[in-house]
């Protein structure tokens, strides 16, 4: 009998701290505020989640780390945590785009919105029609971050379309509605936050059918993405987890690097 996939996975990318954990079918997670609080409260968090699962850290699969794009602190926070977690245990980790996270939060609560399930079910990817997703989310500095991908049911994969981008709202939805993808789903929340300056009307005088569905890179949808990818060899060393940016890097900060050195000394379970 196949010993059950066990995965820790988590993302600080926005202002939320999104940690999740999988024993097989069973999950367990939390949702809240992160930002500046996410260098402090990430490892806590991760290990409160362990205690109630009573699940070793080292007897997990692989960790699970949305890498960006997203906040410069929390990007390297969330990289930095999965480094040294991993290090200490032993175990690969499992990079995922934060923008493709949105877009499988988005699939997912789609699937959903017409029937009385949860969306806190068991990690595991369903069965969905093929179609195309566009992750929009707030980038501040009044720009918006960009992914576009497909997803295909068949074998329950994301395939980026294009490389992730960053610019003005406006210069996104045109961008966006020129592609000429049909059945075009917007996910995330930049098209909210600058409904002023990211015009839907691009998409319609394109001749493109829209649907908006707001989401967020939630760790529950980087556990239901991870065993494809490990099954993939997706996985890679701890070493080589690097934060996801599309704008330049800034130095770390001091919460950072005791966050780092608190993952580095935190006895494992």
């Amino acid at each position: 009998m196949n010993q059950a996939l066990k995965f820790l996975a988590f993302d600080t990318s926005t202002d939320m701290m999104s940690v999740a954990l999988s024993n097989g079918q069973q999950t367990w997670h939390h949702h809240g505020l992160g930002g500046a609080n996410a260098s402090a409260q990430l490892i806590p968090t991760a290990h409160a989640l362990l205690a109630q699962a009573q699940l070793p850290l080292s007897e997990l699969t692989a960790l699970v780390v949305g890498q960006g794009p997203g906040s410069f602190t929390g990007l390297r926070t969330a990289c930095a945590v999965a480094q040294g977690l991993a290090l200490g245990a032993n175990l690969k980790v499992i990079p995922i785009d934060s923008l493709k996270a949105v877009a499988e939060d988005a699939r997912y609560r789609l699937a959903h919105e017409q029937n009385s399930a949860t969306l806190d079910s068991p990690p595991t990817l369903e069965a969905s029609p093929d179609g195309y997703m566009a992750s929009v989310m707030d980038a501040r500095m009044g720009e918006v971050y960009v992914g576009v991908y497909e997803w295909q049911g068949a074998t329950s994969q994301w395939t980026s379309v294009r490389p992730l981008q960053v610019g003005p709202p406006e210069a996104m939805a045109k961008l966006l509605s020129q592609l000429g993808l049909p059945n075009l789903v917007l996910a995330g929340n930049g098209f909210e936050v600058y409904k002023d300056r990211f015009p839907l009307q691009e998409f319609e005088s394109n001749g493109v059918s829209l649907l908006c569905i707001s989401a967020v890179p939630h760790a529950l949808a980087l556990l239901r993405m991870a065993p494809v990818l490990w099954a993939s060899q997706q996985a890679v060393a701890p070493e080589a987890v690097q934060p996801l940016y599309i704008r330049d890097k800034v130095a770390q900060t001091t919460a950072e690097r005791e966050a780092i050195q608190r993952a580095k000394t935190k006895p494992v379970a």
